[in-house]
């Protein structure tokens, strides 16, 4: 899994540097099931959400393998104000790192396992 992960650290700098930062780049795998979700969120991200996901998996498809790819459930685009968003920022703030959760509960949901490469607040002007 470590070198999924840093595969995934890789694209999101990448993404970063061209598109903009992301307030939540994570993976978290629920309790009731072994395919991890990616879990994204940015106010860059919410503006055309379609082509986010086709850009991300496109990103993602180049550098996973098939096998790779069938570890990934589906990616996940939360709202500013989801108060998901809000628990993630309040338990952990990284940026382009990883920080690691086992066994938590966060917004009502079991995670079993959860890999935070950012979590932080974008400050609004």
């Amino acid at each position: 899994m470590k070198e999924q992960i840093e595969k995934l650290r890789e694209i999101e700098k990448e993404i970063c540097e061209s598109k903009g930062d992301f307030e939540l780049f994570a993976l978290f795998l629920r309790e009731d099931t072994t395919e991890w979700d990616l879990i994204i969120s940015s106010d860059w991200v919410r503006l055309d959400k379609k082509a986010t996901i086709n850009h991300i998996v496109e990103k993602i498809r180049k550098v996973f393998s098939d096998k790779e790819m069938l570890m990934l459930s589906r990616l996940i685009i939360l709202d500013k104000d989801d108060v998901a968003l809000q628990a993630i920022h309040g338990a952990m703030q990284v940026e382009h790192g990883l920080t690691e959760v086992s066994n938590s509960n966060f917004f009502g949901l079991s995670i079993k396992h959860a890999y935070l490469i950012t979590s932080k607040r974008q400050v609004h002007s």
